[in-house]
């Protein structure tokens, strides 16, 4: 756990803040804490009062100790980086203990690790399935890697609606509600799963800026915009060029 919220802290300084495990009371204000189908569709009052968030630098570390303090009424939430962090040590650690190379995908967030097929890791990349959407939806690109990672954000995926409202669980903790880009899917390569998923949901909150952001960062990514039109930055292959 100690590990785990290191990692958190590195990905919310890395980012600027975009990602920030201090969101979590956001989360449970808007209903993420529950089945969606528990969450009151429609409803008289407002959707949720804007909570601010209480900001990962108010987090701090002890490392001799391995201890973690938060401010009262804080609620820390991993999502943005917890599950890419299970899929790089489950990939090292079967890669280990198999003798040869694996891939692990823990619900759109796949690591490799150990010597890869002579072709590489053959990925299909598309939007996350919506609760509206059948799951093959949306543009499909198929591409190539032998190390690394790749992580694919969506807001398309955990969707509810509260108080006649549509909300999905990637906060934007700037406002403390669900981000607002122009993006419905952002899907980045990178060296580990953790800096990957990291990058993709920061660029989701980024909206607009997200193209330039990963970029300056040299992180290969595909963002898929709203009309569905596809836009590929920092060396990630163009979609009428195939895997790469």
């Amino acid at each position: 756990l100690f590990q785990a919220m290191q990692v958190a802290l590195d990905a919310a300084a890395w980012t600027g803040g975009l990602v920030d495990p201090t969101v979590g009371a956001a989360l449970i204000d808007l209903g993420y804490d529950r089945t969606f189908t528990r969450v009151p569709s429609v409803d008289p009052r407002p959707v949720v009062r804007v909570r601010a968030v209480a900001g990962w630098r108010q987090v701090e570390l002890d490392d001799r100790r391995m201890r973690v303090r938060v401010p009262a009424g804080t609620v820390v939430d991993l999502g943005a980086t917890a599950k890419g962090l299970a899929a790089d040590w489950a990939a090292e650690q079967a890669a280990a203990a198999a003798g040869c190379g694996v891939l692990v995908n823990l619900g759109g967030d796949l690591a490799v690790a150990g010597p890869s097929p002579l072709d590489g890791w053959v990925i299909s990349v598309r939007d996350t399935a919506s609760l509206d959407l059948p799951v093959d939806a949306g543009p499909e690109q198929t591409v190539t890697i032998t190390t690394g990672a790749v992580a694919t954000s969506s807001p398309r995926a955990r969707r509810w609606r509260r108080g006649g409202a549509d909300l999905h669980h990637l906060i934007d903790p700037r406002i403390g509600r669900p981000a607002r880009g122009g993006f419905r899917s952002v899907s980045v390569a990178a060296s580990t799963c953790r800096l990957a998923n990291a990058a993709s949901t920061a660029a989701i909150i980024l909206g607009d800026g997200a193209p330039q952001w990963l970029r300056a960062r040299g992180l290969a990514a595909r963002l898929v915009a709203e009309d569905g039109a596809v836009r590929c930055v920092a060396g990630w292959p163009s979609p009428a060029v195939g895997a790469s």
